[in-house]
């Protein structure tokens, strides 16, 4: 096959001659749909945002807002699209359009067209409610968190945010939020540059993966997607796995929680409701919502970054991961999966399939990140804690690293210093010392080793106050 089809703007296109490393911002320019600007090529601006539609739990549509220049095109064969063209024209302002012209929220326009859609998305959220989020008609600011402006100031693009009222009856893309949208089609596209595969079953993808162990596994993209656009990155055979229904599930069972390693971690949020309050709160902290549109877990951990987001939280949840091949699953404990510096156990034909937390939580559990921005940023350090007290003392205590060695790692030496010793601040500040001595961290371009070591002794002091304070509150 070597056409595709998308749907932009209402308008069907028939896409023939594409190559597999075509980004959605480059080809929706090249059609002259030049509202989407490439301010950084690697998602933090948001100047590219576009609207997709995506299939809801319900079998309706939900539009959601992500990052055109992360989006490669293959990957969207069937969907639908819109920019901010097709959200309103000049002679018919979109209503977030007139309220962004209205109350001042442009002045070179560079960044508008990306807050707009990244506005329109969070106004055709259906779970907005008057009073949400501290805002008169529940507008969520972290919609916009991923959207940078260097002009205007947020405080009229805040208050154009908080003058939006309900989509109309009318409103087409309100409309369609109660149609069933079509989800990413398989694709199987060979060109002189590599090749793009979309298969529609796992077992079709495991069977590309037994004939081409080195194929590129995508999934949302926000880090390959990178290296395409930053580094000029190809790979001779692309595999995209986010579609796939075996990805795609979250169960609960007696014993564990399983999330599908093809869930954005959106939809991850929303399914699990606050059920894992450390996953809660690691999901604002993990970059911005136009990224977590996209970004997986299986991503997120198939890169074995020593600085991602969701190994040290998971860590501390004891997760385990199962990878599947043509051999069947194999589970394996989140520790043991990281062998080096982006390196695993991942065999050739292998993939990661889901996570799995086991059940019952810890009682009280926290997510921290250090970095340079509060929002939107890589870590310098994180860490994820769950603790379980047995009265006044520390029966299991388990915490997860980021950013002080090669790998995400488990704090062994300073879990072994709290647990059965009573949870006091002197115990925590001898405990604090030795977690300032985990890991071997490195001085860089984001933080001193000094600094870091600081931070981890800091991060377990923090966790204790914070405890503290809740005890007192309850």
């Amino acid at each position: 096959m070597d056409t595709l089809k998308v749907k932009v703007n209402g308008r069907e296109r028939e896409v023939s001659g594409v190559q597999p490393h075509t980004t959605v911002l480059n080809w929706l320019r090249d059609q002259g749909l030049t509202g989407c600007k490439e301010g950084c090529a690697e998602g933090e601006c948001g100047a590219c945002a576009v609207l997709v539609a995506r299939s809801n739990q319900e079998g309706g549509t939900r539009w959601e807002s992500v990052n055109a220049c992360l989006l490669l095109l293959p990957a969207v064969n069937g969907q639908e699209i819109v920019t901010a063209e097709g959200l309103g024209t000049p002679e018919h302002l979109h209503p977030v359009q007139e309220e962004l012209a209205h109350r001042g929220g442009s002045q070179c326009g560079y960044c508008t067209p990306g807050f707009v859609v990244s506005m329109a998305a969070e106004y055709y959220r259906p779970e907005r409610q008057a009073g949400e989020h501290g805002a008169p008609n529940g507008f969520d600011l972290h919609a916009l968190s991923g959207n940078l402006c260097r002009c205007t100031g947020y405080r009229p693009i805040q208050d154009a945010a908080h003058a939006l009222g309900t989509p109309e009856e009318s409103d087409p893309l309100a409309q369609q939020r109660q149609q069933q949208a079509t989800p990413a089609q398989p694709l199987h596209l060979n060109t002189e540059q590599g090749e793009f595969h979309r298969p529609a079953t796992l077992e079709g993808a495991l069977e590309l993966l037994s004939r081409h162990p080195d194929a590129r596994l995508l999934a949302g993209g926000t880090d390959w997607s990178v290296e395409v656009n930053i580094r000029h990155a190809r790979a001779g055979v692309t595999v995209a796995l986010d579609a796939l229904p075996e990805l795609r599930e979250l169960r609960w069972t007696e014993n564990h929680v399983e999330i599908g390693a093809g869930l954005n971690l959106s939809e991850i949020e929303r399914r699990l409701e606050g059920k894992v309050p450390l996953l809660a709160d690691l999901f604002p902290q993990f970059a911005s919502r136009l990224i977590r549109n996209s970004a997986t877990l299986g991503g997120n951990l198939g890169t074995a970054s020593p600085i991602g987001d969701s190994p040290p939280a998971l860590l501390a949840l004891d997760a385990a991961l199962v990878l599947a091949s043509q051999a069947g699953d194999r589970e394996v404990p989140l520790p043991d999966y990281f062998t080096g510096y982006r390196q695993t156990v991942l065999k050739p034909g292998e993939l990661i399939r889901a996570v799995r937390i086991p059940l019952p939580l810890a009682p009280i559990s926290a997510f921290y990140k250090v970095a340079k921005r509060r929002f939107d940023d890589i870590s310098s350090v994180a860490a994820g804690l769950a603790l379980e007290l047995d009265g006044n003392a520390v029966r299991s205590i388990r915490i997860g690293l980021g950013g002080v060695a090669a790998t995400p790692i488990r704090a062994r030496n300073t879990e072994a210093a709290l647990e059965g010793q009573p949870w006091t601040l002197e115990t925590v500040r001898k405990a604090a010392r030795v977690m300032g001595a985990e890991g071997t961290p490195l001085d860089d371009h984001r933080a001193s080793a000094a600094y870091r070591a600081a931070m981890l002794e800091q991060l377990l002091l923090k966790f204790f106050h914070e405890h503290a304070q809740a005890e007192v509150s309850a």
